[in-house]
């Protein structure tokens, strides 16, 4: 599917799109228009790739877990006006799909900020929530697993999910955005590149 139709679906869900070339021109253009903010970070490898932390704190108060650990961190972040992160997979039709361990990240792309950007990677864009739900099961979380070094089958083996038991499971909360949430502004930003897990 194109892009133009993928993001008409998402606009008649209620959220704002954004396509871009490369992560570099999605850098410049938070940059721009993000100043003199709070933000706050959800857990992303996409951010991460991108280098957007330090691009944004030149003009802004960015939190961010993965720079300063701790759940104190977490909850100061969840407090921000702005909240950036990624999916672990969009569908076609104008739905996102997150999976989470701690529930922040999932937690402030439903509830709390006044405007959530998502980050989006062509290689996230799947065509049904079924793919989208396989895609966050089998390839985001044992990636992700491996990348925090879970002590997790999927880390181990790295192919699947296992629906283990272990105490290092991060796939415990899955969300389904179907439409923008009510009273927050939320804009999809698609890259023509691959981003992030």
């Amino acid at each position: 599917m194109e892009y133009s139709q993928i993001r008409q679906n998402f606009e008649r869900h209620g959220f704002t799109t954004q396509l871009f070339s490369s992560k570099e021109e999605v850098c410049t253009y938070l940059a721009d228009i993000l100043q003199n903010q709070t933000i706050g970070f959800g857990g992303s490898e996409t951010l991460t790739e991108m280098g957007l932390f330090e691009i944004l704190q030149q003009k802004n108060a960015v939190i961010w877990h993965n720079k300063t650990p701790g759940v104190r961190v977490r909850k100061l972040a969840n407090c921000a006006d702005i909240y950036i992160t990624s999916a672990n997979a969009v569908t076609e039709t104008g739905g996102i799909v997150n999976i989470d361990g701690t529930g922040n990240r999932v937690a402030m792309t439903a509830f709390g900020p006044e405007t959530c950007y998502y980050i989006v990677g062509k290689n996230k864009i799947t065509a049904n929530i079924s793919d989208a739900y396989h895609r966050c099961k089998n390839v985001a979380a044992p990636l992700n697993a491996k990348r925090v070094c879970a002590k997790t089958p999927c880390a181990a083996k790295g192919d699947k999910c296992y629906d283990c038991n272990s105490p290092d499971r991060i796939c415990r909360i899955i969300s389904v955005i179907e439409r923008a949430p009510l009273g927050m502004k939320c804009e999809i930003i698609f890259v023509d590149e691959e981003l992030g897990f």
